[in-house]
């Protein structure tokens, strides 16, 4: 089965804030312990006391909140590199991203969770279908989200996508409706949050040094960037690419 673990970044609420992202970590079920391991390693790294109580989250490790307080801001920003390396570059089989950005202006009138979420499920479905009809691999997938606010939302979403459509159809690949964790418990959770993180900063503060570690790792075939989407006043809203195979039920 390939995993999708999905965290956001960029405040919806907070007017001073241009950009909201939804990004998410495909993983191949049985990688997932590798990475947990390597991530591992970078807590420990950062504190060998207690490395299993040590999240790696984005924006207090760059802010230095609570626990990262001790360190500067470089050994603090090392830390984040080091985490995405160990969880996604060094990751060569089996690991990519998908991504939605939205500055929230340019879907005025929309819900931007709304609009992530569509495309995201979108995009990592039409993954799954690619898999099964190229490449005769027939795992299908699941979404796995932090817990949040918008997880009501986020599971009655999936069920309409899933017997009701949405703009660009129905989603047909997945095993189950979107599950939702602490983050506490999985380190895959944590990376997802280092990878939005890593685009929001990019994106809303042209803070590139994240982003260019990770902008070649979105799901990719034939030179298509199927698994990033942005839309702003420059690039307006576009459907994903059409599936060329019909999906399987």
């Amino acid at each position: 089965m390939h995993l999708l673990y999905v965290d956001e970044s960029g405040s919806i609420a907070d007017a001073s804030q241009r950009y909201f992202v939804l990004a998410g970590v495909s993983v191949f079920e049985r990688t997932t312990h590798w990475i947990e391991l390597a991530l591992d390693e970078v807590a420990k790294k950062a504190d060998p006391v207690g490395p299993d109580d040590r999240e790696l989250h984005g924006s207090p490790m760059r802010s230095g909140k609570g626990f990262w307080r001790q360190f500067d801001l470089a050994t603090r920003e090392g830390f984040i590199k080091e985490a995405l390396n160990a969880g996604v570059m060094q990751q060569k089989n089996g690991v990519r991203l998908f991504a939605c950005v939205v500055e929230k202006a340019a879907v005025a009138g929309k819900d931007p969770v709304h609009f992530c979420f569509e495309q995201l499920a979108r995009r990592f479905d039409l993954f799954l279908q690619r898999c099964h009809t190229k490449h005769h691999d027939p795992q299908r997938g699941i979404m796995l989200f932090d817990e949040s606010s918008t997880e009501k939302r986020l599971q009655t979403l999936a069920r309409e996508f899933k017997h009701n459509g949405h703009a660009f159809g129905k989603t047909r690949n997945y095993a189950e409706v979107p599950v939702f964790l602490d983050s506490r418990a999985t380190r895959l959770i944590q990376l997802a949050d280092l990878v939005a993180y890593s685009i929001f900063r990019h994106f809303e503060h042209a803070d590139s040094q994240y982003w260019n570690m990770l902008k070649d790792r979105f799901d990719e075939e034939g030179g298509v960037k199927h698994g990033f989407m942005l839309c702003d006043a420059a690039h307006p809203v576009q459907p994903p690419p059409a599936a060329k195979a019909p999906c399987r039920r």
